[in-house]
């Protein structure tokens, strides 16, 4: 009967498609046109060692009917056509803009997806080897990467203009804005940021007799005989040199991880990892984006300074809002921040780390009580998306790493939390089924899609129970999933 009825909704939805086609459309909603597939709730699903041929692939599955083939079965299945990346570990989603970039960690391929023709639109070349940290700017225009093993922060001009890289040594992690005018970069158990910025032909000019002639903030100018860009240090005109002159001094973060942005675009938190990542205490910075703005003419403004009174008065202290419960990833809506991290504790002598999820009212930047959800990886970048009824969700890895595993927490352990925003409420989804690498919002269905332990997985949104997922089921290891079809780009657990 449940299949039957399956075919009769699924020629129902395939009349209506053909009708609205024979009236001369092809589009489904917000001007996207009908995708090759003819399905209108895609999720995409990154699949490392599909077979013994080919060690990456990039399937679509029909989220509305939650099956891998058309309704009649034939086809038997949808994938993104032209992919041939090796063990893809995450896709950064773009709905708005119909596309998105898959990165591969067998071969360190950056590679956009055209989500309306449903085949691969180009890789990025001009990368220095494997990332460790690698975002596509939403406006398309550029491509920025960490390669922790060379010591370099990329950036790669997708409009013809070539690219550049910087020595950073130890950077690891890269926060990009949406708008795409702004970077911040991370070093790996370092307390500084640092961004970059295009120079105009006069300050080319006068920085291109080497470091000797660079601004006391920068690392590093590239090409060196006449650069075109800097990278800077974060830091503050808050001190006086001899002449009178102010000069900078460091912005000290607390192992800085990632920095989120405000929905107006205005203002970078930079979340400071803090104990989890071998720091003092977890927090999160507030800091004026204006000054990172790397567009060439357009940065401005000036950073603040770490603590009053400030020297120069045109700045004012750097705002610190502490976070008990750990920082390493966060989600902002509107005036609301979500912040998750882990916090240590000891254990019969051991340090073991605890999840926690805080609440930060961003108008006056104050921070509720943590509570606790799923235990991770100290210092690794969980995944959060918002989804329907109200709900955010968490995937976690490295969970058996946690306190309630090593203690045979009655609550179990599993790596996904279901946590309710209006009533704050958390459901940890049982059972343990491996870590949670990938998970997706599929809005208006009252479901998410998840990767964990290497498979594919449906809960619904109403109340966190498991939704039947034998037809989405893939041969290979499942590492991410995404919602091509979602209204807006919020719908990405990753940027």
């Amino acid at each position: 009967m449940k299949k039957r009825s399956l075919g009769i909704s699924a020629i129902a939805a395939l009349a209506i498609a053909t009708a609205l086609a024979g009236c001369g459309s092809t589009y489904y909603f917000a001007g996207r046109q009908l995708p090759p597939s003819g399905l209108t709730h895609r999720v995409l699903i990154a699949i490392q060692n599909p077979s013994a041929l080919a060690k990456g692939s990039l399937a679509i599955v029909d989220a509305y009917y939650d099956i891998r083939s058309a309704y009649n079965g034939t086809p038997t299945s949808f994938s993104i056509s032209g992919y041939g990346g090796a063990l893809p570990i995450s896709i950064q989603n773009m709905p708005e803009e119909q596309r998105g970039a898959v990165y591969g960690s067998g071969d360190g391929s950056f590679t956009f997806v055209d989500y309306q023709k449903e085949k691969t639109a180009g890789s990025v070349s001009g990368l220095s080897g494997p990332s460790s940290s690698i975002f596509a700017t939403r406006n398309g225009y550029y491509v920025v990467a960490a390669n922790q093993q060379a010591h370099l922060l990329s950036i790669v001009s997708q409009s013809g203009g070539g690219g550049v890289s910087f020595s950073l040594p130890g950077v690891y992690r890269v926060s990009v804005n949406p708008g795409g005018s702004a970077v911040l970069a991370f070093v790996q158990n370092s307390d500084y940021a640092y961004y970059p910025v295009q120079l105009t032909a006069q300050q080319g000019t006068a920085y291109s007799g080497g470091p000797s002639t660079w601004p006391t903030a920068a690392v590093d100018c590239e090409p060196q005989n006449a650069p075109a860009w800097c990278l800077f240090q974060a830091q503050s005109p808050d001190a006086l040199d001899a002449t009178g002159t102010y000069y900078g001094q460091p912005l000290k973060f607390d192992r800085p991880v990632k920095a989120v942005w405000s929905a107006d675009g205005s203002t970078a938190y930079v979340l400071n990892c803090g104990p989890e990542c071998g720091g003092v205490a977890s927090s999160y910075s507030v800091l004026p984006v204006a000054p990172l703005i790397f567009t060439l003419g357009k940065n401005s403004g000036l950073l603040p300074c770490n603590s009053a009174p400030c020297a120069n008065s045109e700045t004012s202290a750097m705002t610190t809002v502490s976070i008990p419960g750990g920082a390493n990833n966060a989600l902002v809506d509107s005036s609301t921040m979500y912040v998750v991290g882990q916090q240590p504790q000891i254990v019969n002598g051991l340090t073991l780390f605890g999840g926690n999820l805080t609440v930060v009212n961003l108008a006056n930047n104050t921070a509720s009580a943590p509570v606790a959800i799923s235990d991770g990886q100290p210092g690794s970048t969980s995944r959060m998306v918002e989804a329907d009824d109200n709900t955010l969700w968490i995937a976690m890895t490295g969970c058996t790493n946690g306190v309630r595993y090593n203690t045979n927490s009655a609550t179990g352990y599993g790596c996904l939390t279901m946590y309710n925003t209006s009533t704050q409420s958390v459901t940890l989804l049982e059972p343990y089924l491996g870590d949670a690498t990938g998970i997706a919002a599929v809005t208006g269905l009252h479901k998410i899609y998840t990767a964990i332990g290497g498979q594919v997985y449906i809960y619904s949104t109403r109340d966190g129970s498991s939704i039947d997922n034998q037809y989405v089921t893939v041969t290979g290891t499942a590492y991410d999933v995404a919602y091509l079809d979602a209204v807006t780009d919020g719908d990405n657990t990753v940027y």
